[in-house]
C-alpha cells in the first residue's frame, strides 16, 4: 500500500467503526416499533411482504426474485418491496399478479425534510455492505415505513443489509425469511460478524448451496433458526434450444472483479489465435467497463472480443452461441449458468466457491476447471471448440439436468416453506 493510500484507508475505517455504534444506537431506539406490532388476523391466502433493493435493476438475484414473486402470487397475496426506484423503467418484466411499491422513489417530488434527510446517510443499511453507497437517511425512513405498513404473515429479505432489518426490526409475531444469495464466506468480517448476530433471530434462513447451508448451520448452530437449501430456479426460456451452429463463446454478468473477466480474456488470447473463426462476447455493465476494453486492445483481441451492453434477453443471444463459460472468483449459485444450461450450452467454468460445482456434473453436463486457473480454462474452452461431438453430448445433457431447477419444481418448496413458516410464528 503506498504511503499516500494510508491515511485515506484508516479515515475510511474510523468511518465505518462509527457507523456501526449509531447503527446499534439506532436500532436500539427502535425496537419498541417492532415490540408494538399486531400479528394480522388469518385469512386464506398468506400476505407475504419480499425486500428487493431494487425491482427495476438488472441481475440474476433480481430476475430470480421476479421469477419466484410470480409463482407464489398463485397462492398468497405478494407485495415486492423495492428499496429504491432509479429508472423508469424496469429491466425485466414485473410479474403479473403482484404488487410492487417503492420505498424511496427518487422520481416522486420532495419536499424540504425529504431533501435533508436524503443528504444524510443510512444508519440501518450497515457500510460494510454494497448497498449502502445507494441510499440515505431519507431511504430508511420510508423503507421502515414499508416494513410497518398494514400487517403481513410473513418478511422476506434477499440480501444481507435486507435479511438484518427483517431479523433485527421485523415485525413481532411475523415469520422472517432470510435468502442468502450468496455465502457466509463471501462477506467482509465487519458485516460477517453482524449476519452471525442478527441471523439467529429469523425463522428461517434459505440458502441455494449445500454448502453455503452447511457453512451456516455450523455458524448458527443451538440459536433455533432453521436452515434449509433451495436452489434458483431456471426462468422461462424459448422452448427451442441453441443448435450450437454459432462459433460464438458467450459470458455475461456485471463487469467487476468477482466476475473474473480479466481472467477469461487470458485465456482467450491463446485461442483467437489458433481459431480466428471464434469469437468471444460478454454482456454486462459495471466499473470495469473501461478497464476490460483496455485489456482487449492490449491483448490483441480487437474485433475477436467483444463486450457488449446487458440485455433483458438473454436467452436469445445465447441461442446464437455454442459455450457458455463461467469465469467467477466466487458466485452463490449462478443463475446464468441455469440459463445457459436450459438453453443446450455447454457450460466452462471454474470450480469456485459455491455454486457451480453443485450445477455442473464435470464431463458429463459441462466442464468443471480449478478456480482461477487461466491455462486450465483454455485447454478446457479448446477440448470444446475442436470437439463438436463434445458440445453436443454435453449440451443436451445439460438441458436434462437443469429440469431440476424448472419453477415448477422449486416455486412449491417455496410455498410450503413461507406456509410452514407462518404457521409456526
Amino acid at each position: 500500500m503506498s504511503e499516500s493510500a494510508r491515511p485515506l484507508r484508516l479515515r475510511r475505517r474510523v468511518r465505518r467503526r462509527a457507523h456501526r455504534v449509531l447503527r446499534r444506537s439506532a436500532l436500539w431506539g427502535l425496537r419498541p416499533l417492532r415490540l408494538r406490532r399486531r400479528v394480522p388476523p388469518p385469512g386464506d391466502r398468506l400476505r407475504v411482504r419480499v425486500l428487493l433493493q431494487s425491482a427495476h435493476g438488472a441481475g440474476g438475484t433480481i430476475r430470480t426474485v421476479l421469477n419466484l414473486c410470480g409463482y407464489l402470487a398463485r397462492d398468497h397475496d405478494v407485495e415486492i418491496v423495492s428499496v429504491v426506484r432509479n429508472t423508469r423503467k424496469p429491466f425485466f418484466p414485473l410479474p403479473a399478479g403482484v404488487t410492487v411499491t417503492y420505498a424511496d422513489d427518487r422520481f416522486a417530488p420532495k419536499g424540504r425534510a425529504a431533501r435533508l434527510l436524503e443528504r444524510l446517510p443510512s444508519l440501518l443499511i450497515p457500510a460494510d455492505e454494497a448497498s449502502f453507497r445507494h441510499v440515505t437517511l431519507l431511504t430508511d425512513v420510508r423503507l421502515l415505513r414499508a416494513v410497518y405498513r398494514p400487517p403481513v404473515d410473513v418478511l422476506i429479505g434477499t440480501r444481507p443489509s435486507l435479511v438484518l432489518l427483517a431479523a433485527e426490526l421485523g415485525p413481532r409475531g411475523v415469520a422472517t425469511i432470510g435468502q442468502d444469495h450468496m455465502n457466509l464466506g463471501s462477506y467482509q468480517p465487519p458485516l460477517r460478524r453482524q449476519v452471525l448476530r442478527a441471523y439467529r433471530r429469523l425463522t428461517v434462513l434459505a440458502t441455494l448451496t449445500e454448502a453455503a447451508r452447511a457453512d451456516y448451520a455450523a455458524a448458527l448452530a443451538g440459536t433455533g433458526v432453521r436452515i434449509v437449501r433451495i436452489p434458483n430456479a431456471a426462468p422461462p426460456l424459448p422452448a427451442v434450444p441453441s443448435r450450437r451452429e454459432h462459433k460464438v463463446i458467450l459470458a455475461a454478468g456485471r463487469l467487476v472483479r468477482t466476475k473474473g473477466f480479466d481472467l477469461l480474456l487470458r485465456a482467450f488470447v491463446p485461442l483467437a489465435a489458433e481459431h480466428p473463426d471464434w469469437t468471444l462476447r460478454i454482456f454486462g455493465s459495471g466499473a470495469r467497463r473501461d478497464r476490460l476494453q483496455a485489456m482487449i486492445a492490449e491483448l490483441g483481441l480487437t474485433g475477436r472480443a467483444e463486450l457488449r451492453p446487458k440485455t433483458p434477453d438473454l436467452p436469445a443471444e445465447m441461442a446464437r452461441a455454442s459455450i457458455y463459460v463461467l469465469s467467477s472468483r466466487r458466485e452463490g449459485m449462478p443463475m446464468v449458468v441455469i440459463e445457459a444450461m436450459g438453453m443446450g450450452l455447454p457450460v466452462v467454468s471454474f470450480d469456485c466457491p459455491h455454486g457451480p460445482a453443485e450445477l455442473i456434473t464435470s464431463g458429463a453436463d459441462g466442464l468443471l476447471v480449478p478456480a482461477e486457473d487461466v491455462d486450465a480454462l483454455t485447454a478446457a474452452l479448446r477440448k470444446l471448440i475442436t470437439d463438436p461431438e463434445l458440445r453436443a453430448r454435453l449440451g443436451d445433457r445439460a438441458l436434462r439436468s437443469v429440469r431440476s431447477h424448472d419453477m415448477e419444481h422449486i416455486g412449491p418448496r417455496w410455498s410450503r416453506l413461507i406456509t410452514s413458516a407462518s404457521a409456526g410464528r
